[in-house]
């Protein structure tokens, strides 16, 4: 049997996973003639048999899998001196703190359909959506991405732009790379600390510019924690 192992990762699954199955001990089968005819000449997988059956399990494995936060390069090649893959949404957070100036410079990158939106904030007071202090980001009917700080002070806020936070936001723009919203921003950090919980978001619609509501199943509703900006 020759196929292409390169092409065809889950035929070569299959195959291995029929081989197995022939050579399994047969020898608590009650009646022996249900045993299948043993092999002529039982032989181990050659490597090239290995290497593919290698390279098909890899090419199943989801891409999320294949690429970390630290192997991202950005477009105008900003530079972050850490990043960690958040746990849900495949969004990732990028950051760099000015201990000297009390800021933190940050960038958070999720995928999205340009029809859709993305946020990321902190909650200075307590856990969860509500009380936290956001940037929101999607593209604009006018065909530009738009990016503005915004209060999350319900389960439904209005997600209109905010006066002002309660820690001073600077340098916020947004980008659309690649199926990938990323919001940039400067943050002031809240009495100089360094530890902060978090949320962030996606949702599939915009309307008349304004983000509408996302899911409330599955990642949607778990994609909270902490972050330290140390």
């Amino acid at each position: 049997m020759i196929w292409n192992c390169c092409t065809d990762s889950e035929g070569t699954l299959r195959w291995f996973q029929n081989r197995l199955t022939y050579l399994q001990p047969h020898a608590a089968l009650k009646n022996p003639a249900e045993a299948p005819p043993p092999l002529t000449k039982p032989q181990m997988a050659t490597p090239f048999e290995l290497l593919c059956f290698l390279f098909a399990l890899a090419s199943l494995l989801p891409s999320s899998c294949a690429q970390t936060c630290s192997g991202y390069t950005f477009s105008d090649n900003k530079v972050f001196s850490s990043c960690t893959d958040l746990p849900h949404l495949g969004a990732s957070l990028y950051y760099g703190r000015d201990a000297s100036a009390n800021t933190v410079s940050v960038a958070f990158k999720a995928p999205q359909t340009s029809a859709g939106w993305v946020a990321w904030g902190l909650n200075p007071n307590a856990t969860g959506m509500v009380g936290s202090q956001a940037i929101v980001a999607f593209l604009h009917s006018n065909g530009s991405m738009v990016a503005y700080p915004t209060q999350l002070d319900s389960y439904a806020p209005s997600m209109a732009p905010a006066a002002a936070l309660s820690f001073p936001v600077n340098d916020v723009s947004a980008e659309y790379v690649d199926k990938e919203m990323i919001i940039f921003a400067t943050l002031g950090l809240v009495g100089g600390g360094t530890k902060f919980n978090q949320v962030w978001q996606e949702g599939s619609t915009v309307s008349n510019d304004v983000p509408k509501a996302h899911s409330t199943r599955g990642d949607n509703i778990k994609s909270l924690g902490t972050v330290d900006f140390q």
